[in-house]
């Protein structure tokens, strides 16, 4: 998809860091795009490319 539409992406484990944890852990996968939630459990590929499109 990045061939596409240009996007940086950044992986954060959460792993050990328990504020991370708590925040997150019953929503991964978590996406977010420019610090706002965009998808939670599951990540449809054509709204993804919307989201970034637009």
């Amino acid at each position: 998809m990045q061939q596409e539409v240009w996007f940086s992406l950044e992986v954060v484990d959460i792993g050990g860091d328990p504020k991370l944890e708590a925040r997150y852990r019953v929503h991964l996968p978590v996406v977010e795009i420019d610090g706002e939630r965009a998808f939670t459990h599951f990540v449809d590929e054509d709204a993804l490319r919307a989201r970034l499109s637009g």
